[in-house]
């Protein structure tokens, strides 16, 4: 079993910044990766970007290049999205995930552990 607890969501201006935290707790956390999801009002969730606690590779989505970062602490067990730029369209409930780490990043159904979510407002 993989616990996962989110914080930092909040309500921000277009063009400003939030880091959003994702502490993971449980015996075998290291043979997971780590994934952010967003779900947006109407929307189906989609996959924002992705670390492994090993060697730290990442990935994201497109709309989110260049403007979000993946990092992680294993000391903490803990990865971070730090987001810059915010525009109202990535307004949405942000998920901290986990994922066998062998299994695809970008497959929502690879991810079996989930956070409870933390809300991400961005007005305009």
């Amino acid at each position: 079993q993989v616990q996962l607890v989110e914080s930092g969501g909040g309500l921000v201006q277009a063009g400003g910044s939030l880091r959003l935290s994702c502490t993971a707790s449980g015996r075998t956390v290291s043979n997971y990766a780590m994934g952010w999801f967003r779900q947006a009002p109407g929307k189906d969730r989609e996959f924002v970007a992705t670390i492994t606690w090993s060697d730290g590779s990442t990935y994201y989505t497109d709309s989110v290049k260049g403007r979000f970062a993946i990092s992680r602490d294993n000391a903490k067990n803990t990865v971070y999205l730090q987001m810059n730029s915010l525009k109202p369209e990535d307004t949405a409930v942000y998920y901290c995930a986990a994922r066998p780490r062998t299994f695809t990043y970008g497959r929502l159904e690879n991810y079996n552990y989930w956070g409870q979510g933390t809300q991400v407002t961005v007005s305009s």
